[in-house]
């Protein structure tokens, strides 16, 4: 059985479930706390970061870009028309300029700053980084969604799914990261609503279903966040 190291609303860890759960895997699911830092986890990603998939030979495979590419080389290339990586080199490099999109810049911008304000510093200790939240970060995380979502709004008006004419990695990272934010509230669904009726037709697949029953201690989710019809 495979097992996957996650954090509930970290973005990479939400993509690499929504691949799993779209392949049909069920992994075993192990939450860190990176700041932690335990020394099991170490052993198996020095960085201390998530995601990190045990695969069923039993060897690490870490971050999200590793674990996506083993997905596709090890599951993928059997789904035909289901395969969420193109076959064509040209639809691949913008399946992955998408995910770099959502997973690295949306997440330093947006995505990160979010979680660790409202969610992650009240769990931290304070030695390790744990507080009140950071007014400042928190207005410019806000003034960047809007941004992001217009982009989104923007693909999801123009082409079928994000990427192009069929499901791929692109839409599920920026569902990975979209569904995070839409945890805690911080998306306005009324200014885009070319990237309302994708993200509905999207979290309406079974693959959302895991993560749209997940829960944040002390934290209730939106109104919306489990409704597929928002």
């Amino acid at each position: 059985m495979l097992v996957l190291h996650h954090q509930v609303l970290n973005s990479a860890s939400r993509f690499v479930r929504l691949i799993l759960a779209e392949y049909g895997e069920e992994p075993e699911l192990r939450e860190e706390q990176p700041w932690e830092r335990r020394r099991e986890f170490l052993a198996l990603n020095p960085a201390g970061t998530v995601p990190v998939m045990i695969s069923e030979a039993g060897a690490p495979v870490v971050g999200f870009t590793a674990i996506a590419e083993y997905l596709d080389e090890t599951r993928g290339v059997l789904k035909r028309d289901r395969r969420l990586l193109p076959e064509y080199p040209l639809e691949r490099a913008e399946v992955r300029r998408l995910v770099d999109w959502f997973l690295i810049k949306m997440e330093a911008e947006v995505t990160r700053p979010l979680v660790r304000e409202r969610v992650l510093k009240g769990q931290m200790p304070a030695g390790q980084g744990g507080g009140s939240p950071d007014a400042a970060a928190l207005r410019a995380a806000r003034s960047n969604v809007r941004q992001h979502m217009k982009y989104v709004g923007w693909l999801a008006g123009s082409r079928n799914w994000l990427a192009g004419g069929r499901l791929s990695y692109g839409d599920l990272a920026a569902g990975a990261a979209i569904s995070a934010l839409d945890y805690l509230g911080e998306v306005d669904w009324t200014l885009e609503p070319a990237a309302r009726e994708w993200f509905v037709r999207l979290k309406s697949r079974p693959c959302f279903r895991a993560l749209l029953s997940d829960r944040v201690r002390g934290l209730t989710p939106s109104s919306h966040y489990a409704d597929l019809d928002f």
